[in-house]
């Protein structure tokens, strides 16, 4: 079972789309972000009312309106993605097993149960290193990263193929992105 839901990997990828070549915030409708990645509008609408109410994008007004990056892309980091949409989680919940121990006979003995569990300490200490790497990671080094990885002509495909939608002009051929 994953840690993270699905919503986190496409509030992710949606913010990816989100920002351009140069760091900068595009604008773009959910519908628009869930036909380019192929994923449900409605569950993508409800992603983007919990990155709205954390900052992370704003709305932007008119007919053709859409969103846009809240903050900076260098200032947001997975972490506030991840969090924005599933919440703040604990990756492990303490059940105290060491107290019920059958050598104890109901009666554990403190030296058995004082202080944190062993077992807790170390899921406490991997949980704030998962959350120190995601919060080191932002959207612009993301995108940096897939820019590298990409064609070229991706960036520009995917800015004409957004105009068209917001134009009404339907589907329009994307450049050759199979380098």
């Amino acid at each position: 079972m994953a840690f993270y839901s699905a919503g986190v990997e496409y509030g992710i990828h949606c913010l990816l789309f989100l920002v351009d070549d140069l760091g900068d915030s595009r604008e773009a409708s959910v519908r628009e972000l869930a036909d380019l990645q192929g994923v449900p509008h409605e569950y993508l609408a409800k992603i983007f009312t919990k990155l709205a109410k954390a900052g992370l994008v704003i709305a932007t007004e008119g007919v053709r309106g859409g969103f846009r990056l809240g903050r900076l892309a260098q200032e947001i980091s997975m972490l506030d993605i991840a969090q924005a949409i599933d919440g703040r989680k604990a990756m492990f919940e303490c059940r105290e097993v060491r107290g019920r121990c059958a050598l104890f006979e109901g009666d554990a003995p403190p030296w058995a149960t004082q202080g944190t569990c062993a077992i807790h300490g170390a899921m406490i200490t991997a949980q704030k290193r998962m959350e120190e790497a995601l919060s080191q990671q932002t959207i612009l080094d993301l995108s940096r990263s897939f820019g590298r990885k990409a064609p070229a002509g991706f960036s520009a495909g995917v800015n004409e193929w957004m105009q068209s939608r917001r134009g009404g002009r339907g589907n329009v051929p994307l450049v050759d992105v199979s380098d």
